[in-house]
């Protein structure tokens, strides 16, 4: 008896030792976590290490000379020549012009849902918005084919053309444009449509979650709504607004079904936005099945390294600014 008394008290206090050393579960919790972000980071790295391994004979034949711009577009399989400079300005092209184009209607629409429309409204645009970032792109790549080029692209490209003759801006809107509107232009626009509402439903959410007192403390001072909005809410909310924005862009330059189905997927390379082209993500998705010679594989392969490249570059750059304008914010609420 006096023995199993004894194991009995034993067993509590081995378990509150143990809950003791392990802060109830707070250890544990906190490795599990810690384990999980290291594992994002070994998946990274695992990545680029294996697109730079599976690169190395591409990389051997044509070192740097296959990232930088040549007086010619050289990408010809058969000859067994790989530039891909095209496909880099084909990338960012796109993705610059579907930004200057989505950043103003995504922070309108989301300063609208936020600040400004009315409570039976805001809930079902809302609904709507996100219904637009949850649809696949190839959906937008077959409407942009169908809908799209023949009754918007082309209408514009045939306006743009007449740009081709003002002096410096020749090289950029080269007509004419191809009869079924496939281009650069196009490839924007549809990139465009598909992060408006990624950046639209992120910017509202940041704005909402700014406390009413700022808004309150701007109309007590003799604001008005819009100077509230623009000279407050924006400042303030600027890093998430700005996170928006590098989600958005990380979308467009990755992006590959829609912008294959609407680029044009040329080979001739051009600057003109007007013509067709091709964007990274796009050629090794075109490519990549039918590339029967190593040089060929690889070369694909470094294309994917060098936009795996700019990504994380654009991405550590956006995260810096955000790391800025927080400490402004700090330092400026400080005071």
């Amino acid at each position: 008896m006096l023995h199993s008394k004894t194991s009995a008290q034993a067993t509590p206090d081995f378990l509150r030792r143990l809950q003791k050393s392990l802060k109830h579960g707070d250890r544990l919790w906190n490795a599990g976590i810690a384990a999980l972000a290291t594992l994002v980071l070994v998946l990274v790295f695992s990545i680029g290490a294996m697109l730079w391994v599976s690169s190395e004979a591409a990389r051997k034949q044509f070192g740097l000379g296959f990232v930088l711009p040549t007086a010619e577009y050289a990408w010809n399989p058969v000859t067994e020549n790989f530039q891909a400079w095209p496909f880099i300005y084909g990338t960012m092209v796109t993705s610059l012009f579907a930004l200057v184009v989505a950043v103003p209607v995504s922070l309108g629409v989301a300063i609208f849902l936020a600040e400004l429309s009315p409570a039976w409204l805001r809930g079902p645009l809302g609904w709507m918005v996100e219904l637009l970032a949850a649809i696949p792109s190839v959906i937008y790549g077959l409407w942009g084919i169908y809908v799209f080029l023949p009754a918007f692209v082309r209408p514009l490209g045939v306006l743009l053309e007449a740009l081709g003759s003002v002096p410096g801006l020749q090289l950029i809107f080269a007509g004419p444009m191809p009869e079924s509107g496939s281009s650069l232009l196009a490839a924007s626009i549809v990139l465009a449509i598909m992060i408006t509402p990624t950046i639209t439903a992120i910017t509202r959410d940041v704005l909402l979650a700014i406390s009413a007192d700022q808004r309150e403390a701007s109309l007590a001072l003799g604001a008005t709504r819009a100077e509230t909005i623009l000279r407050v809410l924006v400042p303030y909310g600027g890093s998430g607004i700005l996170g928006a924005i590098v989600l958005g862009l990380g979308r467009a330059l990755g992006e590959t079904m829609a912008v294959t189905m609407v680029i044009g997927n040329s080979l001739m390379g051009s600057y003109s936005i007007l013509q067709p082209g091709y964007s990274m993500a796009s050629v090794v998705a075109s490519q990549f099945l039918e590339a029967t010679e190593e040089l060929h594989v690889t070369a694909l392969l470094e294309v994917g390294l060098v936009l795996f490249a700019i990504t994380l570059f654009l991405n550590i750059i956006a995260r810096w600014l955000v790391s800025r304008i927080d400490r402004r914010n700090s330092q400026a609420a400080g005071a």
